[in-house]
């Protein structure tokens, strides 16, 4: 049997090193994993934001969505780390595009500026403990309607009706959470 060429161990071992900074330039939301390299100040374990005046507001956001979603659906386990965007840029720098917000698995959730609110808080919470709870690769295998339809349908989102396909994932989880007996909502899933 034949050894690797040290030359290909090199390329082994450096492999990892360039896919990360390859993700770091392209897929931006990965940025969540080291945010203040991109330029936002984690003033708490949390809660990071590109505009520190606004501090106080964010941690009252973050506060808030956690009391709101903990009773709903269990406690959160992890601390997540929320990034606010005040800024189009900041929120141009992780990548988000026209999305209001999005929570990468576990690593956070980046909130751009028009979603300092409390349902789009809830909301990003929402989908943090769906990764927690049914693990990031478990997550890709359950149905739109239930994952984007719990997110819109707990979180109290007043807008209404919400644009296709999210109004019709919404009143689905919803009928499908209101015909639950004696499961928790995460015991159910399992079966989806």
């Amino acid at each position: 049997m034949q050894s690797i060429c040290p030359s290909w161990k090199v390329r082994l071992l450096t492999l990892p090193i360039i896919i990360a900074v390859a993700a770091w330039f392209f897929v931006k939301p990965v940025r969540v994993i080291l945010p203040e390299a991109a330029g936002v100040s984690c003033l708490s374990a949390s809660v990071c934001v590109d505009d520190a005046a606004r501090f106080r507001e964010a941690n009252e956001l973050y506060a808030e969505g956690l009391a709101f979603v903990t009773p709903l659906l269990e406690s959160i386990h992890g601390r997540p780390r929320v990034i606010f965007c005040a800024s189009r840029a900041c929120a141009d720098s992780f990548g988000l595009g026209a999305r209001s917000a999005v929570t990468l698995a576990t690593f956070g959730t980046v909130i751009g500026p028009g979603a300092w609110k409390p349902y789009y808080v809830r909301h990003e919470l929402i989908h943090y403990l769906q990764a927690e709870r049914l693990g990031t690769l478990g997550l890709l295998f359950k149905p739109e309607w239930f994952v984007e339809g719990m997110a819109y349908g707990l979180s109290q989102d007043p807008r209404a009706p919400l644009a296709e396909p999210f109004e019709s994932h919404r009143r689905r989880f919803l009928a499908w959470h209101a015909a639950l007996v004696k499961q928790t909502v995460w015991q159910a899933a399992e079966g989806l």
